[in-house]
């Protein structure tokens, strides 16, 4: 229905001169070439409290040789970003700039709610080779790219060293296979002290999406028009999760619904976690955690894979300043931005220039291990309109419940991903 609405909207704004889907538009800007130093208002939506600061201290940098590019930040909670902003796409009244990611980029793209950027890019010499190759894939739709990766996330292995020194494990290292995790896990749980060694990560990007592509799998096809949840791959990189339940070395389903893995690993409960680089300050900022954990790249299991995702700053289409809302883009993307991203420690700066000095935001752990895994990192699965997360995420959920068989499970989920992703062409 959404689609429906969005293209009806879009022809209704192509009446108008918007520019059409995946080209760059031919028409005169006429708002911002008149006069460049003509004052105007920019809207920028977004959804993080934890780094409006840092995107402030940023905006006004930019306005230092930018002081008459206005920027009004509008904050929405997660909860409620997608939603407000899918109303503002049918209304014809998106924000001039706005946060998008990866699992509703096509969607915007596809229905020309996006400005490409390449030609603006190409022209004013950005370097796109200072950015996860991955992530500029992520957000190119037919050969365009309609943004500069603001940042970037991947999974480690995280561990409480007061747990392992206490059950006098060694602790993990960059060498460690899949089952060396396990084996530690089951020297690790200790039933009557409440802690188990390791734990299902429900996140499938911090979980299954990793191990499904480590096995040799794959999770939507490259032309996104077929799933590999039923491949060997596919089977092989769910079972894992699941046997670590069956052997009672990780939180059952039912636990980790009362209380999320993160929390487990925070309270001492659990001893290895697979988290995400946005848990970083998180957890050091966590007095209970802080001084005892650190991390390594993720076991390996056939292969060395790790889903990689992030954040970029679109431009609506149809925005009055494309060329103000082009500048303060291509600055948010600078080398510059990003080291005060880096300073920051709340997220990972895409640009390559600015990581060393995110490294060193936390000197006592390795964070090292995220930067390490962009080699073989692999683009955060994605279709048009991903309806096809809610039925895997619930047949997914009856698989850590033991309701149903890990190979019936990826049978059905391919089958009903299938006809999904046939229904987007």
């Amino acid at each position: 229905m959404l689609k429906k609405i969005l293209i009806m909207s879009l022809c209704v704004m192509m009446a108008f001169s918007i520019t059409g889907c995946g080209k760059e538009s031919t028409q005169p800007i006429a708002n911002d070439t008149k006069d460049e130093k003509e004052e105007v208002t920019l809207t920028f939506a977004l959804w993080d409290t934890f780094q409006e600061p840092v995107l402030q201290e940023i905006i006004s940098e930019f306005q230092k040789t930018n002081p008459h590019i206005k920027v009004d930040v509008q904050l929405t909670p997660f909860g409620q970003y997608w939603t407000k902003l899918e109303t503002a796409a049918t209304g014809g009244v998106l924000p001039d700039l706005f946060w998008m990611n990866g699992p509703n980029f096509i969607k915007y793209a596809s229905n020309g709610m996006l400005l490409p950027i390449h030609e603006k890019a190409k022209t004013d010499n950005v370097d796109l080779t200072k950015y996860p190759k991955g992530l500029i894939e992520l957000y190119t739709y037919e050969n365009s790219l309609y943004g500069i990766p603001k940042d970037f996330d991947l999974t480690a292995l995280w561990y409480n060293k007061n747990i392992f020194d206490d059950a006098g494990v060694p602790y993990p290292t960059d060498e460690w296979t899949w089952d060396d995790m396990v084996e530690a896990a089951r020297k690790l749980t200790d039933k009557e002290k409440g802690i188990y060694g390791t734990s299902l990560q429900t996140s499938t990007q911090q979980g299954i999406y990793n191990t499904i592509h480590q096995s040799g799998g794959f999770v939507i096809s490259p032309d996104r028009g077929k799933s590999g949840h039923d491949t060997p791959g596919g089977i092989k990189g769910i079972q894992l999760w699941r046997d670590l339940i069956e052997e009672g070395i990780s939180p059952t389903i039912e636990e980790l619904v009362d209380t999320p893995v993160i929390d487990l690993f925070e309270s001492g409960s659990v001893a290895m976690v697979y988290a995400a680089s946005w848990n970083v300050k998180r957890f050091m900022e966590n007095e209970n955690i802080k001084d005892n954990i650190d991390l390594v790249i993720m076991p390996m299991i056939d292969k060395r894979a790790s889903i990689i995702h992030g954040l970029t700053n679109a431009i609506n289409a149809n925005t009055k300043h494309p060329e103000a809302a082009w500048e303060l883009v291509k600055f948010l993307g600078s080398k510059e931005a990003n080291e005060i991203w880096a300073r920051s420690g709340v997220v990972i700066p895409a640009h390559f220039d600015a990581l060393d000095i995110w490294i060193n935001s936390y000197p006592q752990i390795n964070l090292n291990a995220f930067v390490d895994q962009l080699d073989y990192s692999v683009m955060y699965p994605a279709s048009r309109d991903n309806r096809w997360t809610e039925m895997e995420r619930d047949t997914l959920r009856n698989v850590w419940s033991g309701e149903i068989a890990v190979e019936d499970a990826c049978k059905t989920i391919t089958q009903e991903m299938d006809k999904l992703l046939s229904q987007e062409r």
